[in-house]
């Protein structure tokens, strides 16, 4: 058993169509949960040129050959690469956005007949690694990766969500050689929480779905589905036990109350549609809401009400390493049409910001953070903040709030000052242009937050149980 089947993440993604949001854009995300402290970088790997290339897993005996050419990516690797290296989510320069991978579970029923290849199959850590720098298209990558479970296998149950500016597609992996991909309609979206979530399956179009070789004849020879049935992928190879209900659905339920309240649902239902109609265009304000969800204003949230007598799992965790939205705009120039969102750690406690995938250079905190905490680190900085404000959430909820909104606020208005500036300038500027507004991205949320730790620590020496009156003077 690999070092990854052990403890796996737990992650809720979003996937929105371009006709969706408000901007025309085509949105991606995903919670990365795993592990309470465990750092997550940010990388700009340049495009390179390498012969007889080959990527060998340190979590499993998987490898495979690689192109000769690697186009350039972002990605949010871990501060080690001891058990794989786990790049997770990016952006390419032909502006093809992967993020991998939304763990998901095939039924004891369906692994009994394709069980996972755990020895020699690829497994999250490498699936951004093999695919996003190889690929032009969302459904290029989709390709690749069938591909590459088509001849190693799968050594995990996953869900890898690809996009790019025209489509957005999610890819389940059920069984050791069995999967799915569906393209996300435009005018809709998917929210997904560690299930198998795809439902009918139209084999005549493939131009929405594309599927593993045997799929259809696999499930007929080892009669796990009648033939004169709709083939629906969920109810063959998904589950719907006890968990399930306490740790998948709700979150979905979640995520579609907060983009169509009109739709009344139940936090229990095996039946929630896998893609949705939203109730308005949607905004990345409005997709980092749903990612940031702890159930506020519902009797469910772990905040307002911990001592609850109903507990579900909430989209946003202590075990979040990073939350991420990757946006492809609708824009004509090529350089500003990637924006990889990034909230280090808690994402209800964090803030997303944007940085432009075409650059070259990270701002160094962002490059920084091991096991054990640092000052100098972007991730350590976000997860302290957290860590004060967990004391008292309620009391400090106000701060918080006003943390967030005055950085959105100034991170918005930055964006709109670089887009227009790159309009102006040359060429052989521009990256010069891009890298900068990172590094000011950067600045202005890392400085936000070290202000916010000052005024939580300031505070809470005034709470120390040792505090005890008698004279005012002593």
């Amino acid at each position: 058993m690999t070092t990854k089947q052990i403890g796996r993440s737990s992650c809720t993604s979003i996937l929105i169509g371009k006709n969706a949001t408000a901007d025309g854009s085509v949105i991606i995300g995903r919670n990365e949960d795993s592990r309470t402290a465990w750092p997550k970088h940010l990388q700009f790997n340049t495009r390179t040129t390498q012969k007889n290339a080959i990527f060998k897993s340190k979590d499993n005996k998987f490898q495979m050959a690689l192109p000769e050419v690697a186009f350039q990516y972002s990605a949010t690797p871990e501060w080690t690469d001891r058990y794989g290296v786990f790049a997770e989510d990016g952006i390419n320069e032909y502006h093809v956005a992967v993020s991998a991978t939304e763990s998901a579970y095939g039924n004891a029923q369906v692994l009994a007949y394709d069980p996972f290849e755990l020895e020699t199959g690829i497994l999250e850590e490498a699936i951004v690694t093999v695919v996003l720098p190889y690929v032009k298209t969302a459904r290029e990558g989709v390709q690749l990766l069938g591909q590459i479970i088509n001849e190693h296998g799968s050594a995990e149950g996953n869900g890898i969500l690809f996009g790019d500016q025209k489509e957005a597609w999610y890819f389940e992996v059920a069984s050791g050689h069995q999967w799915v991909a569906q393209r996300i309609p435009d005018d809709s979206y998917a929210v997904v929480a560690n299930q198998i979530a795809i439902e009918t399956v139209d084999f005549t179009d493939p131009d929405h779905f594309l599927t593993s070789p045997n799929l259809r004849e696999f499930v007929a020879e080892n009669r796990l589905w009648p033939e004169n049935q709709t083939f629906n992928f969920r109810r063959i190879f998904g589950t719907a036990d006890d968990s399930d209900l306490v740790y998948n659905t709700p979150r979905v339920w979640s995520g579609q109350r907060l983009l169509t309240p009109s739709v009344q649902q139940d936090p229990e239902d095996f039946n929630l549609p896998f893609t949705q109609m939203p109730d308005f265009p949607i905004t990345i304000k409005d997709a980092a809401r749903v990612l940031s969800d702890h159930y506020q204003n519902t009797p469910y949230d772990l905040v307002a009400h911990p001592d609850a007598v109903k507990r579900y799992r909430p989209i946003s965790v202590a075990t979040t390493q990073e939350s991420h939205l990757l946006q492809l705009r609708n824009v004509e120039a090529t350089n500003l049409v990637g924006l990889h969102w990034l909230a280090m750690g808690v994402s209800a406690q964090s803030v997303y910001v944007p940085f432009y995938s075409a650059g070259s250079k990270v701002p160094p905190m962002y490059t920084r953070g091991k096991e054990t905490y640092t000052t100098n680190s972007a991730y350590w900085v976000f997860k302290q903040a957290s860590v004060l404000l967990d004391r008292n959430w309620n009391r400090y909820a106000r701060q918080l709030t006003n943390t967030q909104t005055k950085v959105n606020q100034i991170l918005a208005q930055q964006i709109v000052s670089t887009d227009q500036l790159i309009h102006t300038t040359t060429a052989a500027e521009q990256l010069t242009v891009l890298d900068e507004a990172n590094q000011k991205a950067a600045a202005t949320a890392i400085k936000a937050y070290q202000k916010l730790i000052e005024d939580l620590i300031t505070d809470q020496t005034l709470r120390s149980p040792l505090n005890f009156k008698v004279d005012p003077n002593l």
